[in-house]
């Protein structure tokens, strides 16, 4: 599959060096690869550490919001009112029970934003202007990270949370056909990039969903590391039951089993992207 990757430079693909208020797009178009768990755990171990910061969920399952303790019936105002209607973030954000962590939530509204969006000549940059210029999120805004968990697709939801973002990381489940939607996903990045949003730069890979018991796994995260290079983030999240379990109790792994496998990796991925941070601002000063 080395064969199929769009552009053989991973510089190509690579962040600039980040800042306060970073809008960070989580997104694959491939379901069941950790998006949510992603956002969750490493927005939780973000905040763990002092860092501010938002989830916004534009999933119409709005898993984020259910993994997060946000029940249905609480949603009353969603990221659907924050599109669509311009609606104020402050109207619709909601503490969560991590300290530091807020959350946008989502409904099912969401599933009818493209008929409902139709004619609209903006509908793509509606995100984007929700977000940027809001006082809290826009360039002197009170949160240190945006992340977006973004739906499992490349729609106009999925768009919006792209023109929207400074980066987007990319959780890669270790298994063979997760490989094959990533060289699209990556051109559609750069497609963005040249034509919507000049700033969008791919963060980085996260392998997700490793078994270290399955060949494999294995396998498939030596081809990624070999192509991708430093793109690929050195934490990887391995199968883990915790994981799986802790969204049924509506909070993250980590404050569900702080000591279990999945919480420790992930703690690790937001010291490693805090750490690339550091170093790539220390390039430019």
């Amino acid at each position: 599959m080395s064969d199929n990757w769009p552009d053989r430079d991973p510089g190509r693909f690579q962040a600039e060096p980040m800042a306060a208020g970073q809008i960070i797009a989580i997104a694959n178009q491939k379901g069941g690869v950790g998006k949510t768990t992603t956002a969750i755990n490493l927005g939780t171990a973000l905040a763990a550490v002092g860092r501010k910061v938002l989830i916004l969920d534009i999933d119409p399952q709005g898993n984020a919001s259910t993994g997060l303790g946000i029940p249905a019936v609480e949603r009353s105002l969603s990221t659907y009112d924050l599109i669509v209607s311009q609606t104020p973030l402050a109207r619709i954000r909601v503490p969560t029970r991590v300290p530091g962590l807020d959350i946008a939530p989502a409904t099912t509204d969401l599933s009818s934003i493209d008929a409902d969006l139709t004619g609209e000549p903006t509908r793509l940059h509606r995100l984007r202007r929700a977000i940027r210029d809001d006082s809290d999120t826009g360039p002197r805004g009170g949160y240190d990270y945006v992340l977006i968990d973004c739906p499992p697709s490349l729609n106009i939801l999925t768009l919006n949370g792209m023109i929207a973002a400074h980066s987007v990381l990319v959780p890669l489940q270790c298994e063979f056909f997760a490989l094959e939607g990533l060289s699209q996903l990556l051109i559609t990045i750069r497609e963005v990039r040249q034509t919507r949003n000049a700033e969008l730069r791919t963060m980085g890979i996260v392998l997700t969903m490793y078994d270290r018991r399955n060949n494999l796994s294995a396998q498939v995260a030596a081809d990624v590391r070999e192509n991708l290079r430093d793109l690929v983030f050195e934490t990887m999240i391995p199968r883990n039951v915790r994981l799986s379990e802790a969204p049924s109790h509506a909070m993250p792994a980590i404050l569900y089993d702080h000591t279990c496998a999945g919480s420790i990796a992930y703690q690790k991925l937001a010291a490693e992207l805090l750490a690339r941070e550091e170093r790539a601002l220390d390039a430019v000063r």
